[in-house]
């Protein structure tokens, strides 16, 4: 016998796929403040740091070894590498590229990485286009507060059944900020956000694999394709976000539209962009920060008995890998962050190696680390005390730790990080010149240039 399990629809939603239509197509050029302008500044620059240095990595050489196989045109150029392939592959492996160290930013109220699936999208296809940096601007605040919006819209509903928030709300972000790019009109973007409203990628039980920075990829190659299928007039339902089978209602049961209408077009979420100062996933930052400062009041990992950790239930339930294999498991170990904060003072992506995470001296360390659950500590905040062998006891609480909102990493700080990463990649010279051009993105002729520079040439 068939049970019925269906969630009663709410069939009196607002128009929110021709609001946010609307919205794209006609909201002004740098319509915000300066503010949100740097913001957009800063989170190109963060994003392309990543993207470079994640260049090499072989997840990013076996999709683009894959890509290869289908012969692209040359359209569209790899960040930090010489290979350029179509856009749709470029946007796929940028992607890829952007969030394999999981060190891009992150939107904190619904711990999606917006710029891993709007950029790569808008960037590869700026290249194409020669599209203006102004206009590149444009799109990337536009695109990333719709995939914001519809994320606080579902959060944390959708992202508790499993989805991979970032893919999900990435391709509706990544059409929308394409649209703007292509200069869609409103019926054309209904159609773009339509499109890719019936291709949310991404589940969490890929978390630890190449697959999770395979979803912000993803997203920005559909999110592409959604707006040049809707350029040339192909059709989508023009409420595929919120009718009662469409894309919303589909993939979560809360769907508060108002945070998807209120205040659009006068508050921007890409202001609440965090980046992250440690190479893994946000909720263990806290614990790394606190274990840091333990290192920094002289407390020695061969001098430690035993580390309590106390944490809200959402950082074990995320990333309470105890023994994790490789870097990319332990980018979801808090254990193995503690041990890193605490034995090297910091976790960039040099502490997420894999002869890093499988050193015994390390594996030792974590060991001693003893994390429980206590609610009352906010998602955000860490608690941690090292019991010494000599019996003293060091205790440190942190609130918020750096790269939060409250928090957050300067622009100085950004800088020392896009340097860690791309110097390896394309040296330290290019590096500056990249940073020079990020910083006066908004006054590139067109993006061709950053591109060419970006690839080391």
């Amino acid at each position: 016998m068939a049970i019925n399990t269906q969630v009663k629809a709410d069939h009196n939603a607002p128009a929110i796929t021709q609001i946010l239509a609307n919205y794209i197509s006609s909201h002004p050029s740098k319509g915000w403040d300066d503010s949100v302008e740097h913001e957009a500044h800063r989170t190109f620059l963060n994003w392309l740091g990543c993207a470079i240095g994640a260049a090499t990595h072989e997840s990013v050489d076996a999709a683009l070894h894959a890509i290869q196989e289908l012969d692209p045109t040359q359209q569209a150029s790899i960040l930090g590498r010489k290979e350029k392939v179509d856009m749709c592959s470029a946007a796929l492996i940028n992607g890829i590229s952007s969030h394999t160290f999981d060190f891009d930013d992150t939107h904190l109220k619904t711990i999606i990485h917006p710029a891993g699936p709007v950029a790569s999208a808008i960037l590869a296809l700026s290249e194409k286009t020669k599209s203006s940096g102004r206009e590149m601007i444009d799109a990337l605040v536009i695109g990333i507060d719709v995939a914001c919006r519809i994320g606080n819209c579902m959060y944390p509903d959708h992202y508790d059944r499993g989805w991979h928030i970032t893919g999900s709300t990435g391709t509706v972000g990544a059409a929308a900020a394409c649209s703007r790019l292509l200069k869609l009109d409103k019926e054309k973007t209904a159609m773009a956000i339509g499109i890719a409203a019936s291709q949310p990628v991404g589940m969490r039980e890929q978390f630890g694999t190449m697959t999770k920075p395979f979803h912000p990829g993803g997203a920005a190659s559909a999110g592409l394709r959604s707006a040049l299928l809707a350029k040339h007039g192909f059709t989508a339902s023009a409420k595929a976000l919120e009718a009662p089978r469409g894309m919303i209602q589909t993939i979560s049961t809360k769907c508060d539209w108002s945070e998807i209408t209120d205040e659009l077009g006068q508050r921007f979420e890409i202001s609440f962009n965090a980046y992250k100062p440690f190479a893994c996933g946000i909720v263990i930052h806290p614990s790394i920060d606190a274990c840091a400062q333990l290192k920094a009041k002289g407390v020695k990992p061969e001098d430690v008995q035993k580390i309590e950790l106390r944490v809200h239930s959402l950082v074990l339930e995320l990333t309470g890998k105890k023994t994790p294999a490789d870097g990319l498991q332990a980018k979801f170990s808090v254990y193995h962050g503690c041990a890193a904060g605490l034995m090297y003072g910091k976790a960039g992506e040099e502490e997420f190696l894999d002869h890093v995470v499988t050193d015994p001296k390390l594996i030792e360390l974590r060991d001693k680390v003893n994390a429980t659950v206590d609610d009352s500590i906010h998602e955000a905040s860490a608690d941690v005390t090292a019991f010494l062998k000599n019996g003293e006891q060091v205790h440190i609480f942190v609130k918020h730790a750096i790269g939060s909102l409250e928090n957050p990493m300067t622009d100085k700080n950004l800088e020392e990080k896009f340097h860690n990463l791309s110097d390896p990649i394309v040296s330290k010279e290019t590096a500056d010149q990249l940073i020079k051009l990020c910083w006066d993105l908004a006054k590139q002729d067109n993006m061709s240039k950053i591109c060419q520079v970006a690839q080391g040439k």
